[in-house]
């Protein structure tokens, strides 16, 4: 059979799996929690809360405790010095190295060959499938696909066990039938300096017959900025014709959007999101143009949402599929296939649809700012932006937000850094767009504004290109999977980037 086709029959046998679960949303989670119970019932963690017993769900609720980083990692501890059997049953030989704790500049999430095969490369190919299922005269396998990742140099801790950022792992684990037509050479794709990398990777790209893209958007536009500075091109449709899809994930696309218009301007050009973590990945976009993504329901993820109001609580309550509301923002818990119990990994999601289950990533439970009670997430941050760069031009590479306090002589209010692509004609226009933006979408923002009684107009820094860029590489934070946080609860993001750099 034609490699076409019979990628074409395996496409359509998981649309119809995956139109399943949109059907049967209650069982297909039930069915993914009794085999997670079932399978780690004979862990040393399985016993410790005789999962051999739980029948429910709510029973399960009732005997394990809500977890984090802090709540685990001397498990994490144990598993990476070669102990098994602790969490989840099959051997755990990879780590995903991700952003740190307060206590620890680095977290390790144990990965097992369950959550890469039927959770994270599934992610991958659902997408491609609902590509193919938007462009049925997609020509994708045809050339090749451009991973933008991986940064993170691959640590062996022992024989048979690594570390590494999550992009290095899918990488080094790829099918031979993506590895074939990926590009750039794995040696390249791991590099660990990310500027070397980079002019590395455009060199070899612009050669090849690039279809897809998959990575960070921040970082890839760097990428795609250095191949139209190599090759001279205007836009990056004139180094590669046939390219037709943006895999993105792990930032908003929003402060983003305008600029891969500009420079792949192509009216055929999909984008799809993913929502993927070092923890696992939960939800990919299943209709082009949408602003939110369709939660996948048999990844090997059981799926909580905890109220925020319940964040920090003794005993925090939480929330089924079926009890969920639209358009209010949940902390989500997730237990997976690779021996995370009812874990926090520390996103707000908002659901837009619960017919299906359909998701918006609105924060971090410890990215926002709520300085003087109003409550602003990232999701306000992100659609802020986008509003004030639509109502003056702008564009911006990237921004971050913090609180500057009441003192005696002035009322509180945000301060932002923003670094443009494209500055505004007027930067106290680009302000009172962002203010204005900030106060339509947020009612606790705007009560606090009224007046200049509680919060003044936002304090705006433009700042010079690269600022972020040298500022990530100087926390050796540049590149992969790496991003700039946005908003911040007290001061130290914002001094720690205007803080002047020691001659």
């Amino acid at each position: 059979m034609p490699f076409n086709a019979l990628f074409g029959f395996l496409i359509k046998k998981r649309l119809q799996q995956i139109e399943l679960f949109r059907e049967n949303p209650a069982l297909a989670q039930l069915e993914v929690f009794h085999s997670l119970v079932r399978m780690a019932r004979y862990t040393e963690w399985g016993r410790q809360h005789d999962y051999a017993s739980i029948t429910s769900v709510d029973e399960f609720r009732r005997r394990v405790p809500i977890q984090d980083y802090e709540d685990v990692k001397h498990y994490v501890a144990r598993l990476r010095k070669g102990e098994q059997n602790l969490l989840w049953p099959t051997d755990i030989k990879w780590f995903a190295k991700s952003s740190g704790t307060t206590n620890d500049r680095s977290k390790y999430i144990p990965v097992s060959r369950e959550a890469l095969e039927d959770c994270h490369y599934k992610g991958g190919k659902d997408l491609i499938a609902l590509h193919y299922l938007h462009r049925p005269d997609s020509k994708l396998y045809q050339g090749m696909s451009l991973v933008v990742g991986g940064s993170s140099t691959i640590e062996q801790l022992r024989t048979d066990a690594y570390s590494g950022d999550l992009s290095a792992i899918i990488i080094r684990n790829l099918p031979v039938w993506v590895e074939v037509k990926r590009t750039p050479v794995i040696e390249t794709a791991l590099m660990e300096n990310w500027e070397e990398k980079i002019e590395q990777m455009a060199r070899e790209t612009m050669r090849e017959d690039v279809r897809c893209i998959a990575g960070v958007p921040s970082w890839t536009l760097v990428l795609l900025r250095r191949i139209l500075e190599l090759s001279g091109k205007h836009d990056i449709m004139q180094v590669w014709p046939n390219l037709e899809l943006f895999m993105h994930g792990g930032v908003s696309f929003r402060p983003y959007r305008e600029q891969f218009h500009d420079l792949i301007p192509s009216p055929q050009m999909n984008y799809l999101e993913s929502y993927n973590a070092s923890e696992g990945s939960f939800a990919v976009q299943d209709r082009r143009g949408a602003d939110d993504m369709l939660l996948m329901l048999d990844y090997g993820i059981f799926y909580e949402f905890m109220p925020l109001e319940e964040v920090g609580t003794v005993n925090p309550r939480t929330l089924l599929l079926d009890e969920v509301e639209p358009e209010v923002n949940y902390a989500i818990v997730i237990s997976t296939n690779a021996g995370l119990w009812r874990y926090m990994p520390g996103d707000t999601v908002r659901f837009t649809s619960v017919k299906p289950y359909r998701i918006q990533v609105s924060g971090r439970t410890r990215s926002f700012i709520n300085a003087f009670g109003e409550e602003l997430i990232v999701d306000n941050a992100d659609r802020g932006i986008e509003a004030a760069c639509r109502a003056t031009g702008a564009v911006v590479s990237e921004y971050t937000a913090g609180p500057v306090y009441m003192d005696a002589s002035a009322q509180g209010g945000h301060e932002w850094i923003i670094e443009f692509a494209e500055p505004p004609s007027n930067i106290e226009r680009f302000t009172d767009a962002l203010d204005e933006a900030m106060r339509a979408l947020n009612s606790d923002y705007d009560a606090k504004r009224r007046g200049d009684m509680a919060l003044r107009r936002p304090v705006l820094h433009a700042v010079e290109r690269g600022t972020f860029h040298a500022w990530m590489r100087g926390r050796g934070r540049l590149g992969g999977q790496n991003k700039v946080p946005r908003l911040c609860n007290d001061r130290a993001l914002i001094e720690s980037i205007l803080a002047p750099v020691p001659i």
